[in-house]
């Protein structure tokens, strides 16, 4: 179990530099080339990672297809949103509105699942918005569309999380990463088509072939780490990102985030993380 938790603490790691290869690369490309440059990469090294019993030639077979797809739309679009997030505002900032995905995983459970939530629960929510409120400051300081983008990441997260609860009695690690695959370098390459593109410096090459390589390391890390810890252990393991993307950004983007900032980033942390406890039903994420 020690170990499932150490695995997931470094899965969340690779997240976390994935991230800031994202932001790194920012310039010439537009979001859709970085998106499917990302992608591309991605599904290169995941195609090395299938289970013992699947095989990718079988990934289109599957029992819920309209679910399946749903969730590679979820997927696809929290990707767009985050490379345009992590590429205009800075990481604490972006971090703090995805993290707010557990408290939107409450509204929906309410609203979808028609679970029962309590007080405790309720109080998670408020409190993690509070500290969101602390971080960003709306009123105070100027908001962009990167941080309209983060909180998107964030709905569609937590509907990911729905979905997933659905499906991940009944389709293939294969199946559902797969479809999310092709839809995201589709949606992507489309994009690109619209926006243009250019042909990208060896810099800007290696840092997306690098995020993508990292986003796969991190997701099979974190399959990992799900085998050798129960899930409610893996989960709280995710809120490391706040001191990473804290880490990262005073050290390479020279973002530093000042005190209230980092008593909201604090708050929401704490808050995820009962939120997370409070949980009737735990899911690990496929990124």
């Amino acid at each position: 179990m020690k170990n499932g938790v150490l695995i997931a603490l470094l899965s969340y790691a690779t997240f976390s530099w994935g991230d800031a290869c994202i932001k790194a690369s920012r310039g010439g490309m537009s979001v859709f080339q970085i998106g499917f440059l990302v992608a591309a990469a991605a599904a290169f090294f995941l195609f090395f990672a299938h289970g013992p019993e699947e095989r990718w030639r079988d990934f289109w077979r599957t029992k819920r297809p309209w679910l399946v797809q749903a969730r590679a739309i979820t997927g696809s679009g929290a990707g767009i949103l985050g490379v345009y997030a992590f590429t205009t505002i800075p990481m604490a900032e972006a971090y703090s509105l995805i993290f707010l995905s557990p408290f939107f995983v409450t509204l929906l459970s309410t609203l979808i699942l028609k679970e029962q939530i309590g007080p405790w629960r309720w109080g998670a929510v408020f409190a993690g918005f509070c500290g969101v409120l602390l971080v960003v400051r709306p009123g105070f300081r100027e908001l962009s569309l990167g941080h309209l983008a983060a909180l998107g990441i964030a709905f569609l997260t937590a509907t990911t999380v729905i979905l997933l609860r659905s499906l991940s009695r009944t389709e293939k690690r294969t199946t559902i990463l797969g479809v999310m695959m092709i839809y995201a370098l589709v949606i992507n390459a489309a994009g690109m088509m619209l926006t243009g593109a250019k042909v990208p410096s060896v810099r800007e090459i290696s840092l997306v072939l690098a995020a993508g390589a990292f986003s796969a390391c991190g997701q099979v890390l974190l399959l990992q780490a799900m085998k050798l810890a129960p899930a409610n252990h893996v989960a709280p393991t995710q809120y490391s990102q706040i001191a990473w993307a804290a880490a990262i950004g005073a050290a390479v983007f020279q973002e530093y985030p000042d005190r209230l900032a980092i008593v909201g980033l604090v708050i929401v942390a704490l808050a995820g993380l009962t939120t997370l406890i409070r949980e009737k039903t735990r899911l690990g994420k496929v990124r």
